[in-house]
This record gives structure tokens, sequence and C-alpha cells, in this order.
């Protein structure tokens, strides 16, 4: 599976004496453990160091003014693009995770700036529709080599993003393409290279990259509830039996008698979200005291050190079934889920059947390789909501063109 390049990184240090110096301004109390910049394991293609800012900064804002960033702010999370205004989208939920993670790193004194680049990359590969669409999009796939979306991140930075003359892809350092590359199988690390290395020794990522997965975690399940409840897919007094929410609800309500509605809703989210955060630094803290690492290799070589307490864990996996019980297989959520792989099963199935109804760069042949299902995979997953929408219209309504 051509999922991503393959070629080893060319360890570009460039003038890592000023990037340090950048950097030492920006994260005076970095820690020794800490992912430096001017340490960075390189890009896959030499470039001259960034003048005026680190190489993580760099990496942050080449993904930011992608394409690929841009058309986050019209694919699903939960709800539909068309369904409201005020419910999250893969961009604002990018947003909310890089903001957690940001915070979480100042306090742990990890690298802010490369945890927020992880965090604006990390669902840059999702398709549109959310998970039912990348579920719709993995079942097309089998049998030519599958698709999944923490891959096909990667995949857009490595390879189908197009700015650069000298380049494909983004040509970010090592360090953030580790980060958005969560997890991996065996079979596809093998494919990776250096990025995938670390899937077949059984070492650990960057401090920052176990960071930035757990800040997501905090932002879907909070954000998930305020949306739920919006919506009216979720009623408060069905969250008042979950320990996490109904804890914090009630000292919302001991605090001003009488509260209601979307203030109460906000206030009791916001402490469940400060309440995750500050046990994820305490317990992170004496992890990684009970280890004292004194570089990176020795956070590479040690278990997991980002992580929540044992009860907070047990907590927020009861939350997490609560949500995936009663939200995310709502009927209404299903109905969509199911027009989702309607839709995106049937593009793919018109475009492997007649190629030419694909754009000419998508056809056979052209694209990032000569695999047409891997370059439908590509067009389909690029599109957002209601660009995929549109796109069924015009193959199967008589009237759209």
């Amino acid at each position: 599976m051509n999922v991503a390049a393959t070629a080893s990184p060319s360890y570009n240090k460039g003038n890592s004496y000023w990037i340090e110096c950048i950097e030492a301004a920006m994260n005076p109390s970095l820690a020794p453990y800490a992912a430096h910049s001017s340490l960075t394991r390189g890009r896959l293609h030499d470039e001259p160091s960034p003048s005026a800012r680190s190489e993580y900064q760099r990496d942050r804002d080449r993904i930011i003014h992608s394409s690929a960033f841009r058309r986050l702010e019209y694919k699903t999370q939960v709800f539909v693009n068309h369904e409201g205004d005020l419910f999250r989208t893969r961009l604002t939920h990018s947003l909310e995770v890089a903001q957690i993670a940001r915070s979480i790193a100042r306090n742990l004194s990890l690298n802010e700036d490369l945890v927020e680049a992880i965090s604006l990359a990390h669902d840059l590969g999702h398709t549109p529709f959310g998970h039912a669409g990348q579920d719709a999009l993995n079942e097309c796939m089998q049998g030519h080599g599958g698709f999944e979306h923490n891959l096909q991140s990667l995949r857009v930075v490595d390879v189908l993003e197009e700015r650069y003359g000298g380049f494909d892809g983004l040509n970010l350092t090592f360090e953030t393409r580790e980060g958005i590359l969560k997890h991996c199988s065996v079979e596809n690390a093998r494919q990776l290279g250096d990025v995938g290395r670390r899937f077949l020794e059984g070492k650990q990522p960057t401090l920052e990259a176990q960071l930035a997965n757990l800040a997501d975690e905090i932002a879907y399940n909070n954000h998930d509830i305020d949306d739920g409840l919006r919506s009216g897919f979720l009623a408060e007094a069905q969250l008042d039996d979950i320990d996490l929410y109904g804890r914090y609800r009630r000292e919302v309500e001991r605090l001003w008698p009488g509260i209601r509605g979307r203030r109460a809703i906000h206030e009791t989210v916001r402490r469940m979200i400060n309440a995750l955060i500050i046990d994820l630094i305490r317990a992170s803290n004496d992890r990684i005291k009970d280890v004292s690492p004194s570089s990176l290799d020795d956070v590479r070589n040690a278990p997991p050190l980002i992580a929540f307490s044992d009860e907070m864990r047990a907590e927020a996996a009861i939350l997490k079934d609560f949500l995936f019980c009663n939200l995310y297989r709502h009927y209404q959520v299903n109905r969509m889920s199911s027009k989702a792989r309607h839709t995106l099963t049937r593009l793919f199935d018109a475009f492997a059947a007649e190629p030419g109804l694909l754009p000419p760069d998508y056809q056979s042949g052209g694209g990032k390789g000569n695999d047409l299902y891997r370059n439908i995979a590509d067009y389909i997953a690029g599109m957002t909501d209601r660009y995929a929408m549109r796109e069924y219209r015009r193959l199967f309504d008589i009237e759209e063109t």
C-alpha cells in the first residue's frame, strides 16, 4: 500500500544554532527530553533552515496554509455541515485540540510549536461525513490496500499537497510526521521508512505526539457533549448519571442556583475539560519523574509517559461508551451515516467502473501514482461534505451538470 513517500529523510540541520536561539526565546523552559527543533531528524527533502522561526513553527505554518486544512471547515465531526452553523467541524475540532495541547505542553515544559503542528494536521486525511465516510471508503478499498484516515493524513502532507516547486507534499519534519501517524499496522509500517520504524521496534514517539493524541480525546469527548445537547439528540437528564458530567453539573448548580440552558452546559463542560487537563498534567508529571528521562532517546525507549490517572481514565471510558451508544448511534445520526455510506460507495463504484468520469488528474496514470483505486480514494477523501453531495448529484441526477 503506497500510502506515503517512503524515502528516508535527509537529516538537514541547517543553521541549528539560530533555530535553537529562536526556540529558546519561544520556549524558555523546554525540558531536555522534549523535542528541540534544532535537533530535528530532518525533512524528506533538503531545504535551507528558516530564518525567523523554528522548524516546527514552519511546519505549523505550512499546515495552516494548506488546501487540506481549509477543507476541514466543511468536513463532518458528528453533524454534517448543512445541519447547523454552530456544530463543530473537523476544522474547529482541530483548533480546539491545538489549544488544549498547547496549554498542557506549556505546563509539562514540552514543545508547544510541535504539539500544535501535530494537532492541526492530525485530521487532514479525514473523509467527508466523518467516520461513516472512512468506513465506507475502507470497505470500497478492500483488496486495494484499504483506507485509514490516519495514514491518509500522512499521505496528504508527504505526497498530495501541491504548493512547492521542488517537492510534493509539505515536506514537514520527521517529528511532526511521526506525530500525525498515531497508529499503524506492521504491514504498512514496513512501507513507510523511518516514520514507521517505531511500530516495528516497539518504541514511543515524542511526548508531544503522545500529548496531541490525548488532547484529541479531551476535545472530542467534551465538544460532542455540547453538540449533542445543542442538537437535542442528548438530554441533560441522561448525562446526570455519568459521574464526569454529573459531578460538575451539581457544582455549577451550587454556585449559581437556578442556572439553566446553554450557560449551565458551558459552565459544566469547561469544568470537565479543566479536570481532564489537570489530571493529565499531574499523572504525566508523575510518570516522567518515575522514569527520569534525560533525552528524547530515553522517551522513545520508555513506556508511554503521557497518560491520565487510572481513576480519570475509567471515568473518561464510561463517558466515551455513553456517547457511542447515545449520540454516535442515535437513529438520526445513523440515518445520515447511512446516506454517507451510500453516497461514497456509489461514487467509488462509478469511478472504478468508468475512470473517465474522474477529473483528468485522477484518472489511471495520473494522480500521485498509477494505481487507479488509490487515485479514487485520494479524490474522494479530499472532498468536503457538500462537494461529495454535489458530485453525487452531478453523476446521478440527469438534470445536474
